[in-house]
């Protein structure tokens, strides 16, 4: 069996491609996201490991959440490849190679439902353990 290559040559970024994915998806919940999913594309796309999908309230809100997502992209020594579709307001995506934020407004996450898409796709269980920062009110 041949195992796909990872952007650093060889297999061992599993962990830190899916340590990435639940970052993402617990920055986007805690900058106020809805619907956060992290799905685990390894054994099913040849392009990435995990997509991480999350609904904003707005253009404001979802570039807010798309900034500081990459700020702890950045503190985990990632960078995204590529950043599309902040200046949009519907959809907003962040490629790090072995992870794809996709951040949505509610109408283009249902016009592109990579859920469905994606169906074979297992959920990672990106809640296990954590506890949201405070929020201030």
């Amino acid at each position: 069996m041949t195992k796909r290559m990872t952007t650093s040559g060889g297999t061992g970024r599993t962990g830190t491609s899916r340590r990435l994915a639940v970052a993402l998806a617990r920055t986007c919940a805690e900058n106020r996201c809805r619907d956060v999913v992290v799905m685990d594309l390894r054994h099913l796309s040849p392009v990435t490991d995990f997509f991480v999908l999350a609904t904003g309230t707005s253009d404001r809100q979802m570039r807010a959440a798309a900034g500081h997502a990459c700020d702890a992209a950045k503190a985990m020594g990632e960078r995204p490849f590529g950043f599309e579709g902040a200046d949009s307001g519907r959809w907003v995506l962040q490629d790090y190679v072995v992870a794809v934020l996709h951040l949505f407004n509610d109408e283009s996450r249902r016009y592109y439902d990579l859920e469905l898409l994606w169906g074979d796709a297992p959920r990672v269980n990106w809640q296990r353990g954590w506890k949201p920062r405070e929020t201030e009110t």
